[in-house]
């Protein structure tokens, strides 16, 4: 089993959540994130003041899928959240060793 980290732009949070059902990946866990990476904030004016945001508003995904869907959905990802410009975000695979239903008991792969 593998967790998928996607760190996407917020409007893109409901495409990416259709794309992903659709390979049939049942469940995620979406978080509104703060950071910044190449694309390095950007400056606004407020009441005529000028000022930088660092931190830009992202959406962070997290699902957990089987070894074998692990390639098709991190394509979906990648094929709903490009928009060709700075900024699109960043997946990390990492290994899952254990997943436990707490309501049933069930374990690992019958518990995703």
């Amino acid at each position: 089993m593998k967790k998928i980290e996607a760190i996407i732009k917020p409007f893109k949070l409901d495409e990416v959540r259709e794309a992903l059902s659709e390979i049939g990946v049942s469940g995620l866990t979406v978080t509104e994130v703060k950071g910044f990476g190449r694309q390095k904030g950007h400056t606004e004016l407020y009441r005529g003041a000028e000022y930088v945001v660092d931190f830009l508003p992202k959406i962070k995904l997290e699902v957990v899928v089987t070894t074998d869907l692990l390639e098709t959905a991190i394509e979906a990802i990648i094929k709903a959240a490009r928009t060709g410009k700075i900024g699109d975000g960043k997946i990390f695979v990492t290994s899952i060793e254990q997943v436990i239903r707490i309501r049933t008991g069930e374990t690992d792969e019958s518990a995703i």
